[in-house]
């Protein structure tokens, strides 16, 4: 007879054969263990998959107010809103069923600030906003998921635009009443909290006119100024929790940052010098201001901004200046780091460079040009996948800022339909081996979150780009999810403990 330990083995194997025959391998060689303690999950956004958007007293998000507009902008590819979109706000116990059955260990969610406070101000706090949320972690608890809950995924509510949105300290308060409503309502459960997703990109695609509301064409201005203020924002919100709440509650505070490693498109000085310039530009003033020892912006950036706003006849730096009581407050704002991870962009320096970007932009500033340029791709593009770049990105952090705590909040692969998808198959095998590769080399990586859990609403791509692992019928009123091959894969994957170093025996 066999031992319990024996019997877990067994029915291991035998689930593992009998996903590979549903993922079409000849032969699964699973022959990496994946640590008990590092969490595999998934990822979900408010706006992108909740719908319900003017339901139970919900406010208007920034989104909803340019999607509406009478003339709307053209920047959804397919003409399309997120007023349903994956209807998480009616399916969120069926789609929790469902990262259940699969075995993950955390799912990453946002709150919806508009669902919270329909005006944006914390004089009306929405309790059906509230009660959602309870609902939300709570079933997620009941079957022992982690909740990982981010409280800024780009859906401000829509008044706070005319505030100026993140270009606005003002809008700093605004958002630290509304984190305060979080913590005092959820922290009894939530542990893992994260206050701003993708702050650069945010301001960036959003001052530099390329995709996110505001729409605001206020490149290499306003996008520097946001990025101040969300530096403040996060470490205001850090330090609230901290003093308040940390003693009692117990939890963690981060912030999520999208990392794309930069590499040189060739071995000449100019394109190597050009790598490690956009590193610092892209991935590193928020790690810099918070983890290095000094804190503050890279003095890269410091130089070439200040440089180029000299030469353009500005008369003082476009970079607003960081105070010391501002470096200060900023520091150790962060007990871990969420990355958002993708692809590898190659990058190249010489004159063609000059005439290349809008002056002034960030980059103009930092100088490079890009292979293939990441905001100009369309919806069929599909990101490479680089593992060592991962690897180097990982080790990267480790070595320059003292090897925080790191999760991989998002990680995925686009296609644009159809339940045989193996090149997202090959692309998380790659990506999650480069990741565990890392943390035997000493890097604090803790977990694994492949982005999406299901089909959601992707911006200004509308419903054409599919991220998830499980296909959402949008074309039915039912939003009927169907599972992927890579769900099988992931599901095998979390079940098992156990990952195949060999990629090409995956398809």
């Amino acid at each position: 007879m066999f031992s319990s330990g024996k019997n877990w083995f067994v029915m291991r194997t035998y689930q593992t054969l009998i996903v590979c025959v549903l993922i079409g391998q000849i032969a699964c060689d699973q022959d990496r263990r994946i640590p008990r303690d590092f969490m595999l999950g998934s990822g979900l956004s408010s706006y992108q998959y909740e719908g319900a958007w003017n339901e139970d007293g919900r406010g208007p998000s920034f989104w909803d107010a340019e999607l509406h507009n009478p003339k709307p902008k053209d920047f959804v590819i397919d003409n399309s809103n997120a007023d349903l979109a994956a209807d998480g706000y009616h399916l969120y116990k069926e789609d929790i069923q469902l990262v259940k059955d699969m075995g993950l260990d955390s799912l990453r969610f946002s709150f919806s600030w508009p669902r919270i406070l329909p005006t944006g101000y914390a004089n009306k706090i929405n309790q059906a906003g509230i009660d959602y949320y309870n609902d939300f972690i709570d079933e997620l608890l009941k079957y022992n998921i982690t909740p990982i809950a981010t409280m800024y995924q780009m859906d401000m509510p829509a008044k706070l635009l005319e505030y100026g949105s993140w270009t606005n300290p003002a809008v700093v308060d605004f958002f630290l009443d509304y984190v305060k409503i979080l913590y005092d309502n959820f922290g009894d459960r939530v542990k893992l909290w994260i206050t701003i997703n993708e702050p650069f990109i945010y301001c960036y695609y959003s001052y530099s006119n390329i995709g996110f509301p505001p729409f605001l064409d206020l490149s290499g201005v306003g996008d520097y100024i946001c990025m101040k203020n969300m530096l403040i924002a996060n470490a205001r919100a850090y330090r609230l929790y901290h003093k308040h709440y940390r003693k009692q509650q117990g939890g963690q505070v981060g912030l999520i940052l999208l990392n794309n490693w930069h590499e040189p498109l060739t071995n000449s000085t100019d394109d190597v010098e050009a790598a490690d310039d956009s590193n610092k530009f892209m991935n590193e003033m928020f790690l810099h201001a918070i983890f290095s020892e000094v804190g503050g912006y890279p003095k890269i950036v410091k130089q070439k901004i200040d440089a180029k706003s000299a030469e353009q006849g500005f008369p003082r730096s476009r970079l607003p200046p960081l105070s010391e009581s501002e470096i200060k407050m900023i520091k150790g704002t962060a007990d871990f780091v969420g990355l958002n991870s993708y692809f590898t962009s190659y990058v190249y320096r010489n004159r063609s460079v000059d005439d290349l970007h809008h002056v002034p932009s960030m980059l103009n500033d930092v100088y490079i040009g890009f292979d293939v340029d990441p905001a100009a791709l369309d919806a069929s593009y599909r990101f490479k996948s680089v593992p060592d770049s991962a690897y180097k990105l990982l080790m990267n952090i480790k070595e320059s800022y003292n090897n925080p705590p790191i999760y991989i909040t998002e990680n995925g692969y686009t296609t644009q339909g159809g339940l045989d998808d193996d090149d997202r198959v090959e692309y998380i095998n790659d990506f999650l081996n480069a990741v565990l590769d890392a943390r035997e080399g000493g890097c604090d990586v803790r977990g694994y979150n492949v982005w999406s859990f299901i089909d959601l609403f992707e911006w200004k791509y509308g419903y054409v780009n599919k991220y998830g692992l499980y296909e959402v019928d949008f074309s039915s009123p039912n939003r009927t999810r169907t599972a992927r091959k890579s769900a099988h894969y992931y599901k095998n994957i979390a079940t098992t403990r156990t990952i195949s170093k060999k990629v090409k025996e995956i398809k």
